[in-house]
């Protein structure tokens, strides 16, 4: 299991760039959008152990009005943002007897990502962190970006607007943070392959017979990593590596025939750039994701973490075995969709999301998930959806299209 906040406690002495804040080095302002999951707690604590470096505008949560208000009391945030425009009271309210000002619905979750900080978290789950990510990167400002859907389903859109920005991105999942670091300035030219790692999940040594049995609980068993239920799921059908590869194509300057993937069960090589000389770099780190989310705060410099330190002598050996497609369909889908490009990937995304969501309510089976969206994509390319994609508003009413396709196949399965 990965450690979380509050594990981990023996801190590292401050090195010679540790964010701590002088006055020749000012607080960086802060925005995390989605601060109650799981990236947005590991990002508040270590912003909490951080002393004065870091001064909090704002953090929004979709629904959790209670964790939404105790985190921003905590962090003294300036403002609080609940996606759920009907939650705009009982936020208010749990906000009573502070400053910090209170807002609610999309609208609110975008114009809070607009106001230009030092550095944005774009940690919203789902399609409904596009848009509050996009007005993040127009303020021309470092977005930490852990949000999949920004690069899966609006890749080209999302990409083209970081580059008109001038915004600094950083990639906040462990795999895209190692890459970045071990590319830094390479030339593209010098770029072989880069492969990307994954543990395997749950399901990483069972038969196919087991694996179309799996229970609920089966599949959030993650043996590394201490994820939400969806990303749990990506991991024990390994689709999170296939949008994770999407994810990179639209990071790295690399084509599609240029990314691969390895299972490595101990989640310590995140990442492995292979040059053209022959030589290959690897990233390296316990499995905690306050290391990528540090260096997405800190970058260009390194903030101290509360992780484990590595120590290759107890660990004792790093294995690493070629992802069986067979067992994990997945793979081979979402790799026909980036090969495809347009809103191909957008399609998959959404699928994903429904056949994933069908499989947690108990009306599909761990296989059934690639089987549904596998079926959406080919449906959706005999109705003429998929297309190039031409704009955001156009990727969103493709996203909604490919839902209802998937929710009427599910129901004709289940």
């Amino acid at each position: 299991m990965a450690a979380g906040a509050g594990q981990g406690e023996t801190m590292a002495l401050a090195g010679p760039h540790s964010a701590k804040a002088t006055s020749a080095n000012p607080p960086q302002r802060l925005t995390v959008l989605g601060a109650t999951g799981s990236i947005g707690a590991s990002t508040l604590d270590l912003v909490a152990r951080s002393g004065s470096a870091f001064e909090v505008f704002a953090v929004t949560a979709h629904a959790n009005v209670e964790a939404l208000a105790a985190c921003a009391r905590s962090c003294g945030a300036e403002r609080a943002v609940i996606g759920d425009a009907t939650l705009y009271k009982a936020l208010k309210d749990a906000l009573s007897g502070t400053s910090i000002a209170a807002a609610a619905g999309e609208e609110a979750l975008i114009e809070a990502a607009s106001v230009p900080v030092d550095c944005t978290i774009a940690a919203i789950v789902g399609a409904a962190g596009l848009k509050p990510a996009l007005a993040a990167v127009r303020t021309g400002r470092r977005l930490g970006l852990a949000n999949k859907e920004c690069l899966v389903s609006a890749g080209d859109v999302f990409m083209r607007e970081v580059a008109r920005a001038g915004c600094e991105l950083i990639p906040v999942d462990s795999e895209h943070s190692a890459a970045f670091q071990v590319l830094k300035d390479a030339a593209p030219e010098s770029i072989e392959r880069i492969v990307l790692t994954a543990s395997g999940g749950p399901f990483r040594d069972w038969p196919i017979e087991r694996i179309a049995i799996a229970s609920r609980a089966d599949a959030l068993n993650h043996p590394n990593w201490s994820m939400g239920s969806k990303i749990s799921v990506d991991s024990a059908t390994m689709m999170n590596k296939g949008l994770e590869l999407i994810e990179a194509l639209h990071l790295f300057p690399v084509a599609t025939h240029q990314l691969g993937m390895l299972v490595h069960p101990q989640s310590i090589v995140h990442c492995l750039v292979s040059f053209v000389d022959g030589s290959v770099l690897a990233q390296m780190a316990e499995p905690d994701m306050r290391t990528p989310i540090a260096l997405a705060l800190s970058w260009p410099q390194r903030m101290a973490a509360p992780t484990k330190r590595l120590d290759l002598a107890e660990i004792a050996q790093l294995t690493f075995q070629a992802a069986d497609e067979v067992r994990f369909p997945a793979i081979r889908i979402a790799r026909a969709a980036m090969e495809r490009g347009g809103t191909a990937p957008a399609v998959l995304n959404a699928a994903n999301e429904i056949a994933v969501a069908a499989f947690l309510d108990g009306r599909l089976r761990v296989p059934d998930i690639a089987v549904m969206v596998e079926e959406t994509l080919g449906m959706a390319d005999r109705e003429g959806l998929l297309a190039e994609a031409v704009g955001l508003e156009a990727i969103i009413s493709c996203d909604q299209e490919a839902r209802r396709l998937c929710r009427e196949i599910v129901a004709g399965r289940t």
